[in-house]
């Protein structure tokens, strides 16, 4: 992760805990690399880190990630991005709104027809539906991948991917 280890050398040394995690969560033992690598990059596209989603790009490139789970990253960034904004509305507004029956009527086909698997796009989007704490989302990605048969371990893997990539964006715009 050589593109990667270099955004990290460049931290400050308030960041040294992020520089650690992000090697420690992409290790996971309960995700294959590519999914792991494919979450943090799908996560880094989500938080519009441009300089951050460039270098995991490289870096799963690099290490053999296939292009249709990268592209599939991209389609759960892409499709987290409108879900988790409507679904925070259809959560904070009042029960007995007139919007709260409205049907969403938002085109989500490639979530059910992923490149690579649906477990992994699941991660993927479970990654995002964390960073963006929708709990609408977050419990339907649950369920469907426990429906897969994804561990808990994995699921909660996902989510620290998310968290740490976060943390490093941060740490990317604090000053040395």
């Amino acid at each position: 992760m050589q593109h990667l280890d270099t955004l990290c050398q460049a931290l400050p040394e308030a960041a040294a805990d992020i520089a650690t995690n992000i090697k420690t969560v992409l290790a996971s033992e309960h995700m294959t690399p590519a999914q792991a690598m494919g979450t943090a990059l799908a996560s880094a596209w989500f938080l519009r880190a441009a300089a951050l989603a460039q270098a995991l790009l490289k870096d799963c490139e690099e290490a053999g990630v296939g292009a249709g789970l990268i592209d599939d990253a991209r389609a759960a960034a892409v499709i987290m991005g409108m879900n988790t904004r409507y679904y925070r509305f259809r959560h904070v507004i009042p029960a007995d709104s007139p919007f709260a029956k409205m049907p969403a009527r938002l085109r989500m086909m490639r979530a059910s027809k992923p490149t690579s698997d649906k477990a992994t796009f699941e991660l993927m989007s479970m990654s995002c539906a964390g960073l963006a704490a929708c709990e609408m989302c977050v419990d339907a990605h649950l369920k469907a991948l426990l429906k897969e048969g994804v561990t808990p371990e994995a699921i909660h893997d996902s989510i620290r991917i998310g968290a740490v990539v976060n943390g490093l964006f941060v740490a990317m715009g604090v000053d040395a």
